[in-house]
């Protein structure tokens, strides 16, 4: 039995090796060389004005004249507030589609599920390019509302045409991951408890939610990562009238402020460590009624 169970755990560990070599190559090593850039200067010497200079940097307010502000920080108060909108919308929009998809039978989720991965299949810059094509003030949106008599209204540039890329763009991470956790659900459990009197909102928020919580965090840290740190789609969709933290990281390493853009990527990668290790925490804590 003793030998069974050696063998057992070589081969459990031979077979996880090549992942644990890809992490240690592909995420470890990355993001040490990250923090090392982020607390080194230009000549490697440890320094931690990197670090200082993202919250003491200070710029002219827009429209405020003589009011200075923090440079780094409205930057990103502006993409944690753009990304936790894109984050919502996405959430309240594909959670009930992962429920209805999972409810389907299965020829028709593989329907479902091709018609929301069909869009992923295509180059996400082509992607962005056609929504500036549908959103700009003379793109095909503003050309159906004008010949319906509504008047054209200004998207392009804006918060609003960011997140709309953004929901676009990262809807499918939303959905994935919700839908593979109810597909695994035993609706048996919802039946018992529409049985036992329960009524419809009793069943989501009792059964439901909690059944599909895994599945919830998982989207959400899936579209949140990517949206806090896009840089493209307010590029393009921002028509450059506003800076996320991506932009501010890209701008700095087109510069060749490479220590200072480590720093601002640094920064993120603990807040984002942390909002996810809290996030976890209160799922494993409310899950199951705390269990």
């Amino acid at each position: 039995m003793t030998k069974k169970k050696t063998r057992s755990s070589l081969v459990t560990g031979l077979a996880g090796g090549p992942y644990e070599v890809w992490a240690v190559l592909f995420i470890l090593v990355p993001l040490a060389f990250v923090a090392y850039y982020a607390f080194t200067d230009n000549d490697f010497r440890f320094t931690t004005a990197n670090i200082v200079r993202f919250f003491t940097d200070t710029s002219p307010a827009a429209g405020g004249e003589g009011t200075m502000v923090r440079t780094y920080l409205v930057i990103s108060w502006r993409s944690i507030k753009l990304a936790v909108i894109s984050t919502a919308v996405c959430l309240l929009l594909g959670y009930p589609l992962a429920y209805i998809i999972s409810r389907s039978s299965p020829r028709a989720q593989k329907t479902m599920m091709t018609l929301i991965m069909i869009p992923m299949w295509m180059n996400f810059l082509i992607r962005t390019y056609a929504w500036m094509t549908i959103l700009q003030d003379t793109g095909i949106l503003n050309n159906l509302l004008a010949k319906l008599g509504l008047g054209r209204i200004h998207i392009i540039g804006t918060e609003t045409a960011v997140i709309i890329g953004m929901v676009y763009d990262y809807l499918p991470y939303m959905i994935l991951p919700i839908y593979s956790i109810m597909a695994k659900m035993d609706f048996k459990l919802i039946e018992a408890a529409r049985d036992l009197g329960c009524a419809p909102a009793g069943v989501l928020r009792r059964v439901i939610l909690p059944l599909s919580m895994p599945g919830v965090v998982n989207g959400i840290t899936m579209v949140l990562i990517p949206s806090i740190s896009t840089f493209y789609i307010s590029q393009k969709l921002g028509d450059g009238m506003f800076f996320l933290l991506g932009d501010a990281i890209e701008g700095q390493y087109v510069a060749n402020n490479l220590h200072f853009a480590a720093a601002i990527a640094f920064i993120l990668m603990v807040a984002l460590l942390a909002a996810m290790a809290a996030m976890r925490y209160f799922t494993d804590r409310h899950t199951y009624g705390g269990q």
